[in-house]
């Protein structure tokens, strides 16, 4: 209970830290350097060396391109029928395709799951969510927006972002069966443990909610999509299609429920792919999910 209380208390703080203006408007890009650079890095360090080879680690992996792709072909036809402009129908894919694995997702799962349920999510965070929307991503962002494709570009962004250079490392630890000495492993434990607090204030510095929008419609349906339909599907899919049950078929769930993906909405931003609805979905989905993520997981248990 007292996990759950953190996340809702440093959500709040960041809220009211921007209300007041007790922090500068950009408070949030150097909180979200923190944990890109060095929270989320060692995370995998200490975790994924632990983890034990087997085909149930195929699942956590899967979770995040079966969603995407499920966003893709979703919307993609929807926008097509109902004669959406690309720009919103790029937004909608992106938004709706890729969950706040991390910045919300690890607070929560770790909350209700402990370490073990942290294991699996940094597992459907880092070869997942945050690979695709290095990749595909970019991709569908500038296939909708009209703009240019270079594969050197996007090779780029994914070589050089430290959440994946520390999963590599990680990766290529366990496949050697090797591990980090006792103080380097505590020091990697110390530094994730600043992931609930940090993001979560963060997060909050960033909600942004607008009444007067045009969006409203389109918002009800892109987080209908998001906090409901993905993860009916991944139970579809995992526990009743394949028979998969215990706490590694639930965290794909519970993440697949997510809210949509912080650096999701950014690159919609960027990319002039509906910014305001990019940020709606954000500002109201984040404060839902933490309710819906509840439901999902009272019923799944």
């Amino acid at each position: 209970m007292s996990n759950i209380l953190v996340i809702f208390l440093c959500l709040i703080a960041g809220v009211l830290l921007k209300y007041y203006r007790q922090v500068p408007d950009n408070a949030h890009v150097a909180l979200n350097t923190f944990v890109i650079y060095l929270a989320i890095p060692a995370l995998a360090l200490y975790y994924i060396p632990e983890l034990k080879l087997d085909r149930s680690l195929l699942f956590p992996v899967a979770t995040g391109w079966i969603l995407f792709g499920f966003s893709w072909l979703f919307f993609g036809l929807l926008g097509h029928l109902m004669g959406w402009s690309r720009k919103l129908t790029g937004a909608l894919i992106l938004t709706g395709g890729l969950g706040n694995t991390a910045f919300v997702g690890f607070p929560l799962i770790e909350a209700l799951y402990g370490t073990e349920g942290l294991k699996t999510a940094v597992l459907i965070d880092q070869p997942g969510t945050f690979f695709i929307v290095s990749t595909l991503g970019i991709i569908v962002a500038a296939l909708y927006s009209g703009g240019e494709i270079k594969a050197s570009i996007i090779a780029k962004k994914v070589l050089y972002f430290p959440p994946f250079i520390g999963f590599v490392i990680a990766l290529t630890m366990l496949a050697l069966d090797l591990n980090f000495n006792a103080t380097t492993r505590e020091v990697f434990l110390q530094l994730s443990r600043t992931i609930t607090p940090v993001a979560l204030v963060s997060v909050g510095l960033q909600l942004k909610i607008q009444l007067r929008s045009s969006h409203w419609g389109f918002l009800g349906l892109g987080l209908f999509f998001k906090l409901i339909l993905s993860p009916l599907l991944i139970y579809f899919l995992y526990a009743i299609l394949l028979k998969q049950s215990g706490d590694v078929m639930e965290v794909c769930v519970l993440e697949a429920a997510m809210a949509p993906m912080v650096t999701a909405a950014i690159v919609a931003s960027a990319y002039g792919l509906k910014p305001r609805f990019s940020s709606l979905m954000l500002s109201v989905g984040i404060p839902l999910s933490l309710i819906t993520v509840l439901i999902w997981y009272w019923m799944i248990k």
